[in-house]
């Protein structure tokens, strides 16, 4: 059996727009997300170069890894938006992942989660991750868990989905340790 190949997490930049669009487009992916489809990468390029505003906890991660031709290929992509303007909601997070078909089950969304979950813990102060799931999506629902989401609610006819109003679970996870203040004057 062949050695699996290494999944790379980083940054997204302008110059990944067109697999964004590419992945974002697969007849796969898509209907699994709650963008709209036809997109382009030029509205991608658009997006993904402008920055997050200052003091947002937005991040855009991708997950690449090499093909036969040891060309890295994006086989996946996850990222947090800021819940709202709202002061009081400042301490949570809305998530959005999404992975290739050729790469489902293969360990790359465990590796964005991963990502994600040591972001929001360790440097970003986010208290609260909040996501939607179509209540059909068991293989994300089950990745979800693993990673400390909880179900929250059930929401019937939430989003509309190759011409069906489609339900959708909403799920939340915790910080599982929140930051305190240590108090070196104290010692």
């Amino acid at each position: 059996m062949a050695e699996p190949r290494p999944i790379v997490i980083r940054r997204v930049t302008a110059a990944d727009a067109a697999a964004f669009a590419r992945l974002m487009a697969d007849p796969a992916v898509q209907p699994s997300l709650m963008q709209l489809p036809y997109t382009n990468e030029a509205a991608w390029r658009k997006r993904l170069d402008e920055p997050p505003a200052p003091g947002q906890p937005d991040i855009l991660l991708l997950a690449e890894r090499p093909d036969d031709s040891g060309q890295r290929v994006m086989v996946g992509q996850a990222g947090f938006n800021a819940a709202g303007l709202a002061l009081r909601r400042r301490h949570a997070v809305i998530m959005g992942i999404g992975v290739a078909p050729s790469a489902q089950g293969q360990g790359v969304g465990t590796a964005l989660m991963q990502a994600l979950c040591d972001y929001a813990d360790q440097w970003a102060a986010i208290l609260r991750v909040e996501l939607t799931v179509f209540a059909d999506n068991a293989g994300a629902i089950r990745l979800y868990e693993r990673h400390g989401f909880k179900r929250e609610g059930y929401h019937r006819g939430y989003a509309l989905r190759a011409g069906r109003y489609e339900d959708v679970l909403t799920m939340a996870r915790w910080h599982p340790s929140p930051p305190g203040l240590v108090d070196h004057a104290a010692a």
